[in-house]
């Protein structure tokens, strides 16, 4: 993609090394974590002459299982085992409502 997409921020993380290797930064909407990007780059940038970082997206958005998760500031960093599922690139909740996917994964149902 020309130019790549980008996401900036202020900070350069701290664990970029991790990140780059098959991490990813989660979109919480809604309240909800419900997709995820491979992070492919961090790179130093400038902003408005203020030094920022920008993450080097891949441009495919990937949907997880929703989660529920306030918004927040900062970097957050998933474990492995803390990060919410991928979900099939075809399933039978592709057909149901966003809000209604995400009141029965609230309940444990999906």
């Amino acid at each position: 993609m020309d130019p790549p997409l980008r996401h900036v921020t202020r900070n350069f993380p701290r664990r970029a090394a991790e990140l780059t290797n098959g991490g990813s930064l989660y979109w919480v909407i809604g309240g909800a974590i419900l997709a995820r990007q491979m992070i492919l780059d961090i790179q130093p940038t400038t902003e408005e002459g203020i030094p920022h970082a920008a993450l080097l997206l891949d441009p495919t958005l990937v949907r997880v299982q929703a989660r529920p998760m306030r918004a927040f500031q900062g970097w957050r960093y998933l474990a492995p085992q803390d990060a919410p599922a991928d979900l099939a690139a075809q399933s039978a909740q592709d057909d149901m409502p966003e809000e209604m996917r995400r009141q029965l994964a609230a309940l444990g149902l999906l």
